[in-house]
This record gives C-alpha cells, structure tokens and sequence, in this order.
C-alpha cells in the first residue's frame, strides 16, 4: 500500500467519527508539518502516515514532538489499526 492510499484510508475514517474534523496536509509553510491534521472531541491531533520501512524524518519527529509538548496528540501511523488505538485510548 502506498502512503497516499492509508492516508485515505485513515482520512475516511476519520471523517465519519463524531466530534472529528479533519484534512490532509497539502502543503504548508513550514517543514516537517504532519500528513494529516484532525480536532478530536477537542483535542489536537497529528498523524504522520508511513508504510512499510519508512520512518518519520528529524522534521517530523520534532513536529510531532512539538504537538505533543504543546498538549496535543501526535503518532506515526502504520495502518489504520494505529489510529484507531489512539482514538480508542
């Protein structure tokens, strides 16, 4: 699967939670900015999609980081399964 596809795929299911507003990541003026950005009953989430033996780049990490220091919620997601734990939890 490409990571265009599972992104997709999670932004599909994404959509359909209550209390969820999401979108893709286009393109943004800084660096590093996550694929998929969502509020979640109220809280910020961040999502970076990767497939197979990809990882996060130091960008990424640090954004991620970033979100997570600021008391968001941010993961690099695998498959679907990843998000779901992290909305479930």
């Amino acid at each position: 699967m490409k990571e265009s596809q599972l992104q997709k795929k999670i932004l599909r299911y994404l959509s359909q939670l209550e209390g969820c507003e999401c979108f893709k990541v286009i393109s943004a003026n800084k660096a590093g900015v996550a694929d998929i950005v969502c509020c979640y009953q109220g809280k910020f989430v961040a999502i970076e999609v990767k497939v197979g033996s990809n990882r996060p780049t130091a960008l990424q990490e640090r954004f991620l980081e970033r979100i997570k220091e600021a008391g968001g919620v941010a993961i690099v997601a695998y498959d679907l399964d990843d998000v779901k734990g992290l909305l479930d939890g």
